[in-house]
C-alpha cells in the first residue's frame, strides 16, 4: 500500500510543478488532459476566469476502450470545437503524466486538427 500512495504523492507533486510554470508564465488558455485507466478526457481551461471553455472526452464520444485510437478521436474532437469557439493556441499540461502514448496521441490529434502549442 506504501507503493500506492508514493506513486500518486510523486504524480500529485508533478502536476503541481506543471501548472505552476504553465499558469504563471502563459495567457493562453491550457490544454489539461486527464487519463485514467478506462477514458481519456480533454478541456480547454481559461485560468484567469476559472472557466472551461471547451471540453471532450471518450465518454461523451461513446468510445469503448481506452486505446490510442480513442485519444486520437478525442484530440481531434477538442480541436475542431477549439476552432470553433476561435481559439487557435493553448498550453498543453500533460498533468504530471510522461509525453507518450495516449497523451502523444491526443496532443498531435489535437494539432493536426489546427491547435498549435
Amino acid at each position: 500500500m506504501a507503493k500506492h500512495s508514493d506513486r500518486v504523492r510523486l504524480l500529485e507533486r508533478r502536476q503541481r510543478r506543471v501548472r505552476y510554470k504553465l499558469v504563471t508564465n502563459s495567457v493562453l488558455p491550457r490544454l489539461r488532459v486527464t487519463r485514467s485507466l478506462k477514458h481519456i478526457y480533454a478541456q480547454i481551461i481559461d485560468d484567469h476566469t476559472g472557466r472551461t471553455l471547451v471540453a471532450a472526452s471518450s465518454v461523451a464520444l461513446k468510445i469503448a476502450g481506452s486505446n490510442v485510437d480513442a485519444a486520437k478521436a478525442v484530440g481531434k474532437a477538442i480541436g475542431e470545437k477549439a476552432k470553433a469557439e476561435s481559439i487557435e493556441a493553448v498550453c498543453f499540461d500533460r498533468g504530471g503524466r510522461l509525453y507518450h502514448g495516449r497523451v502523444k496521441a491526443l496532443a498531435e490529434a489535437a494539432r493536426e486538427a489546427g491547435l498549435q502549442f
